[in-house]
């Protein structure tokens, strides 16, 4: 799960075996807290839209302490309180309120996303013939993906200058999830052509399934040069172990990709605080 962690049922979650320690009193009670809090938001997703009353009977907690709980998981918008649903005739009085999971809330637990998308992929190749047939059948998935991701940028990229659009792309990047910002590169020489800029992803949406088909990165990367109208090079990913998704975008003037020794774009995996190496390696697609 990304937000709230599994835990085991009962009084044993607070204390529960291979669990960090935490160093000092007030970490312990909020190491409890949450715990608690991951307990209750379980709780909904295993039986259901529920009330605070429910809950606390299931938990073996106050309906006081439940709903202190609530409060915390609906201001992170993980829970919801709606009406109780009544079928047949309703008594008198204010319908009971219950809490259910939003979609952030049903998607802080592990789904198998990650495994239906590499099931797909596979499908793909065999469905392809195979071999290297079958590769390049991944491969033309991947490029009308990113294609259609791309004319997504695409207005965003003809408003910016010629000399912003690496930034603007780093924008358009990061509002789908990507965290990506723009470090520029200095030219190796005084009065040498513009050294360009590294756009870093730091992070990667799909990295487990990159992992395992490369296509992905390749046609990212080629979506990116038709994006920028240059030819760009990928120098790390985060797919093949490097911190940073790392792609070298050559500067208006400047020569289509860094040469090896001039120090035009640093070392792979490096990051936006890192000065420039003296050498550029390219780490595979």
């Amino acid at each position: 799960m990304k937000n709230v962690r599994e835990l085991p049922e009962g009084p044993e979650a607070e204390s529960a075996p291979g669990s960090p320690v935490p160093a000092t009193p007030a970490e312990v009670l909020l190491d409890g807290h949450r715990a608690t809090r991951d307990r209750v938001a379980r709780s909904i997703l295993d039986h259901g839209p529920s009330s605070a009353a429910d809950l606390a009977g299931r938990l073996g907690l106050t309906s006081a302490a439940v709903r202190r709980h609530l409060d915390g998981l609906a201001a992170a918008g993980l829970v919801e309180s709606r009406e109780q649903r009544v079928y047949g005739s309703r008594g008198r009085g204010r319908p009971a309120k219950v809490f259910a999971l939003t979609e952030s809330g049903r998607d802080a637990f592990y789904q198998a996303y990650d495994q239906l998308a590499a099931d797909a992929l596979r499908w793909i190749a065999e469905a392809g013939g195979g071999g290297e047939a079958g590769q390049e059948a991944v491969a033309a998935f991947a490029r009308a993906r990113f294609n259609r991701q791309g004319e997504k940028y695409q207005g965003a990229l003809e408003q910016a200058a010629a000399e912003h659009r690496t930034e603007a792309l780093a924008e358009a990047l990061s509002a789908d999830g990507y965290a990506a910002t723009v470090r520029r590169v200095p030219a190796a020489t005084a009065g040498a052509s513009p050294g360009g800029a590294q756009l870093c992803q730091h992070h990667c949406p799909v990295v487990h399934i990159a992992e395992q088909f490369p296509q992905l990165c390749e046609a990212e990367t080629e979506v990116f040069s038709q994006l920028l109208g240059t030819h760009v090079q990928r120098l790390a990913t985060i797919a093949h172990g490097d911190g940073v998704c790392t792609t070298y975008v050559p500067a208006p003037g400047a020569a289509p990709s860094p040469r090896q020794g001039t120090g035009a774009a640093p070392t792979a995996g490096t990051t936006t605080e890192e000065p420039p190496a003296t050498s550029a390696r390219r780490s595979p697609a």
